[in-house]
């Protein structure tokens, strides 16, 4: 006879075997299950029970609550919780409640099969169906049945229980009994909600059988779910911080190239380019002071003079094509009669110059280029026609700057001025009916033309009132004080004409000599003639007017005349052969007397 083995010990939920999956199983694991099961039957322990009156009068049983089947679980295997990354995994879940143990099972589902004999082999579940724990054989005859537990109590393994009574078809379930604190209640109970039990450990949160659980695969390892992403966000008081720090730093990264291009500026690195107008082609107006001078420049020249003592600079202008130039006597006076003289173009030509004719009484020359082509002949006006007030210009080379334009007005007509006179004899004074104007003319500007607005010349200037000691015209050195005098052009054509066709200008006289010393008003006729001569000349035109010594002219043509010098300017103005009317006062009385200009060679 066998000895009986001993009882094994009841393994742990944690160190049972896992069960193989449907349709793997041999028969050897199914006998070696029966076995253990009968054992564990027959060697349980019948744990008390408290009585069922007990329970529903609410009375607490004075012995400690038992412990719990299962302690809990640190890794959280299923089915408490998920798979762990080393426990086994449980079998396919699907969420549908199981029922409890011995609870009556409604038609329809699938009922599992009633195991052979000496087998505790379970058929796999239905399709849908959780599977369902395997069921214990009857005890042999003769052994001692354990008390069916109290509601709530779980009983231990291998303990067969009388059938539960099922849900009638057509009544409602019986409400369950609230279950014993500290028991668990069966599977697929639904526990009344109630206050919590201070003196109760918080049972450990089931898994809701969600959708998660259809099509489980339990060798995957199922990653854990990611965390949701929280939204930023930013604060108005960090906004406004984050914007202060970028002006900042924009401030200081601007100061800073600043200071960096501003030293690099300073030592010469960088180049300043500063705005400025585009250049204007269009031509100025001809009657504005550009238009006239940028006419008028191209027929300028200056004239430099060396003679064998002294030398000087003036200007002058040119009058035709062959090449001739006006200009003033005391330009051209100290080349004398084997000096040099040269002279410049407004376009920078040199070309050199000899004297066609030169006249000390009008203080008038000519000079001729030869051989220069591109000669620019400026216009003539006319000076009779020139009006007090009017715009003028005058172009020339005060101090040997060349081509100086200066503008101005006519500030008077017919200004008797004397020029020259430095030697004794007085044959090198010049008598002008000048023309006044106030564009400022300086030494160097002697001969340069006098032109309108219309670009046409009507004077040759020629003289200055100096800021010097007042002694005379043309004497002084000094710049100009608004006082400057031009030859009228009438005059200075006649003379030119003259000097380029004989070499010699002819003067206009009344025949009579004058007491230059005389202090009255008037030109008186002198009573002792020059040298030999008679003071009236016999035949001549003063003479024919009936003229006498002594007797004093006070107008000219109704003009009046104050001194000898003003009467030789009137009479200068005019051309031989002219008619004057003339008024002289003999013996206190005034009378008229009408002459015809005589002509006298300037030799």
């Amino acid at each position: 006879m066998d000895e009986p083995k001993a009882p094994k010990p009841k393994p742990k939920w944690w160190s049972r075997p896992v069960a193989a999956r449907p349709g793997d199983q041999s028969s050897d694991t199914a006998e070696g299950a029966e076995e253990r099961t009968e054992a564990a039957a027959a060697q349980a322990p019948v744990e008390p029970v408290e009585p069922v009156d007990a329970l529903m009068e609410g009375r607490v049983p004075e012995e400690p609550a038992p412990r719990p089947l299962h302690e809990p679980d640190p890794y959280s295997t299923p089915p408490y919780g998920g798979p762990g990354p080393w426990a086994p995994a449980p079998p396919v879940q699907h969420p549908v409640a199981t029922p409890a143990q011995g609870t009556h099972v409604p038609p329809g589902m699938a009922q599992a099969p009633p195991p052979a004999p000496g087998m505790a082999q379970a058929p796999p579940p239905a399709p849908g169906m959780a599977q369902a724990p395997p069921q214990t054989p009857p005890p042999a005859p003769g052994t001692p049945q354990a008390p069916p537990p109290a509601p709530g109590m779980t009983p231990p393994h291998g303990t067969t229980l009388p059938p539960a009574a099922g849900p009638v078809p057509g009544q409602s379930a019986p409400a369950p009994m609230p279950p014993h604190p500290g028991m668990t209640p069966p599977h697929g109970t639904q526990l009344p909600v109630g206050p919590a039990d201070p003196h109760r450990p918080a049972p450990m949160a089931q898994p809701a059988p969600t959708a998660q659980w259809r099509g489980y695969d339990p060798w995957t390892v199922v990653p854990p779910p990611a965390a949701p992403k929280t939204p930023k966000t930013v604060s108005r008081r960090g906004a406004w911080i984050a914007v202060l720090l970028i002006a900042l730093v924009a401030g200081c990264v601007g100061g800073g190239i600043g200071a960096y291009a501003e030293r690099d500026n300073a030592s010469g690195g960088v180049d300043v380019k500063l705005p400025q107008a585009p250049v204007e082609k269009e031509a100025r107006a001809p009657g504005s002071v550009a238009g006239i001078a940028a006419s008028s420049l191209p027929g300028v020249v200056t004239i430099h003079v060396r003679g064998s003592s002294e030398e000087g600079t003036g200007t002058g202008f040119v009058l035709d094509k062959q090449g001739h130039i006006l200009t003033n006597n005391h330009v051209v006076q100290p080349a004398g009669a084997d000096g040099d003289i040269s002279v410049t173009f407004n376009s920078g030509q040199d070309a050199k110059a000899e004297i066609i004719g030169r006249d000390t009484g009008y203080d008038l020359a000519v000079v001729k280029v030869d051989r220069v082509s591109g000669l620019t002949p400026l216009p003539l006006g006319n000076s009779d026609s020139v009006r007090v007030g009017d715009p003028v210009v005058a172009i020339g080379a005060p101090f040997d700057l060349a081509g100086t334009v200066t503008s101005g007005i006519i500030s008077a007509k017919e200004r008797p001025i004397t020029a020259g006179g430095e030697k004794e004899d007085g044959s090198d004074v010049s008598y002008v009916d000048a023309l006044q104007t106030d564009a400022p003319i300086n030494p160097g500007n002697s001969g340069g033309p006098l032109v309108d607005r219309k670009g046409r010349v009507i004077g040759i200037n020629s003289a200055i009132r100096a800021a010097d000691d007042g002694s005379g015209l043309g004497g002084g050195q000094g710049g100009s004080i608004g006082l400057g005098f031009a030859i009228p052009i009438n005059q200075g054509k006649r003379v030119a004409e003259e000097l380029i066709n004989t070499g010699k200008a002819a003067h206009p006289v009344i025949g009579v000599t004058l007491d230059m010393g005389y202090t009255g008003d008037g030109a008186r006729v002198n009573t002792k003639g020059a040298g030999s001569g008679p003071p009236v000349t016999s035949g001549g035109p003063g003479d024919k007017a009936g003229i006498k010594a002594g007797d004093v002219i006070m107008e000219v043509d109704g003009v009046p005349v104050h001194s000898g010098q003003e009467l030789i300017v009137k009479i200068r103005s005019h051309r031989p052969g002219d008619r004057l009317a003339l008024t002289v006062k003999r013996g206190g009385k005034k009378r008229t007397a009408e002459l015809t200009l005589g002509s006298a060679s300037s030799g």
